[in-house]
């Protein structure tokens, strides 16, 4: 049977978009799945890989979480006749024992909620946040040598072709 390369499944298709800075501005302690409730036009741009949630983060009120800051840029197709709010605040789906987690850290001197990650699984839109603390500068720069040492080893372990 014939199966075009594009097709097949590659293990890192499914993430939408990723927050790489939550890693280096916070210590992330504890990592929360969320369902994302959202606009029809909201979907098709996420199909199409149009999400950026580097600036984005967790609000907590009136008993929800919410995600504040996100940025989906609308499809000039899909959004012609309606008016697209792409940085629209964007509920969060979560169980009543994780809200009442979240809040309880939240209430915590020095922590906040974070979106890490944003990915498909099966047909779900999902949510990665996580619990953090902000890492001082002291912390950065021990962030930024270990991962220049991991560079260092990984280039002298490389095995050299001869």
């Amino acid at each position: 049977m014939y199966h075009d390369k594009k097709k097949l499944h590659k293990p890192n298709d499914s993430i939408i978009a990723q927050n790489k800075r939550a890693y280096f501005e916070y210590f992330i302690e504890k990592e929360i799945e969320a369902g994302l409730v959202l606009q029809g036009w909201e979907v098709k741009s996420l199909r199409a890989n149009k999400a950026n949630i580097n600036e984005s983060y967790v609000t907590l009120y009136n008993g929800d979480a919410h995600l504040f800051g996100a940025t989906f840029t609308p499809l000039h197709i899909t959004s012609s006749y309606r008016v697209c709010d792409p940085m629209r605040t964007r509920k969060l789906l979560l169980n009543k024992r994780e809200l009442e987690f979240l809040f309880r850290r939240v209430n915590r001197a020095g922590y906040t909620v974070v979106a890490i990650s944003i990915y498909w699984k099966n047909a779900w839109c999902k949510v990665k946040i996580g619990i953090a603390k902000g890492k001082t500068t002291h912390d950065k720069r021990d962030t930024i040598k270990d991962r220049e040492w991991q560079k260092i080893k990984s280039r002298i372990m490389k095995p050299t072709n001869h």
